[in-house]
């Protein structure tokens, strides 16, 4: 295999992508921080134990906070190539088989890999990707979610208008500054293009938010969420939302969701033959127009 790029080359590294998911509820978010419990944290120690080598530093597609889930968050690790070699041991299997049966042996319940395959050339989890896509599940009755779902479920506690929070949805669609909806960060860019954000009404009654865009900022999806469910609800007009974002600041009668509700999804990627270009593309700090 071809390294991903000049740097994973050096050394006799080469590049592996990895499909995962996890239950958020105790995790401190994606990112390693010290003392705490994160998804990168132990997905680092248990590459480590599993390759028997120092913890690899993982880049992922989309962080996600502290209690947010995900279902296919991608991420990719530049390993050394014996190491890669060697994981089959005496079994017959091919490394990326074998190194995803090994992590099901050593990862908690919690957090699993499901995909494990070397990465085609210039494939990088995050500046590579063209689109995520959250979902954002709400319980409106008035007795509150199914108890075995309430991890992963906001109980709103009044009736909401599905229709109404699409009508209000459609003001928020395209790209535009959102720093209205952004919690700020130094030296970020807030703009983005916002592809898909509808809701609709599940079979068991949940309302679910169906949110794409080619990148997201901090806070953003759970923001617009909050934003929306006041549309839904009733207490804000369909144009509030819309109205928020021309503002272009925080506007303090936006109420930034709890993150339980909040599972990434899906990460999309370009034909192999584009991953380099979409990732120097993605580097480029973005204006509008």
């Amino acid at each position: 295999m071809q390294p991903a790029d000049p740097t994973p080359g050096v050394g006799g590294l080469l590049r592996v992508r990895l499909d995962l998911g996890y239950d958020g509820t105790a995790f401190s978010g994606w990112a390693a921080q010290p003392g705490l419990r994160t998804v990168q944290g132990v997905l680092e120690e248990a590459l480590g134990r599993v390759l028997r080598i120092d913890p690899p530093r993982l880049t992922v597609a989309g962080r996600t906070d502290a209690g947010v889930h995900a279902r296919g968050q991608v991420c990719h690790a530049d390993l050394p190539a014996t190491a890669w070699a060697a994981v089959p041991g005496r079994s017959d299997r091919p490394p990326a088989a074998a190194l995803l049966r090994r992590l099901a042996g050593v990862l908690p319940g919690d957090v699993r890999v499901h995909g494990v395959a070397e990465a085609p050339a210039g494939f990088d989890a995050r500046f590579s990707a063209t689109w995520r896509r959250y979902r954002y599940r709400v319980a409106d009755t008035s007795y509150g979610p199914d108890p075995l779902l309430r991890a992963f479920v906001l109980w709103h506690d009044r009736p909401l208008d599905v229709a109404a929070m699409n009508a209000a949805a459609a003001g928020l669609l395209g790209e535009h500054d959102f720093a209205a909806y952004c919690r700020p960060r130094e030296g970020a860019t807030t703009i983005r293009e916002l592809r898909v954000l509808s809701w609709e009404r599940t079979a068991d009654g949940l309302a679910v938010a169906t949110v794409e865009a080619d990148a997201f900022c901090h806070h953003q999806v759970r923001a617009m969420v909050g934003a929306l469910l006041l549309a839904g609800d009733g207490r804000r007009p369909v144009e509030w939302p819309a109205t928020v974002l021309a503002g272009g600041r925080r506007d303090s009668g936006v109420t930034v969701v709890p993150p339980h509700g909040l599972t990434l999804e899906a990460v999309g990627y370009p034909p192999d033959d584009e991953l380099a270009a979409r990732a120097r593309a993605a580097r480029n700090v973005r204006t509008l127009g």
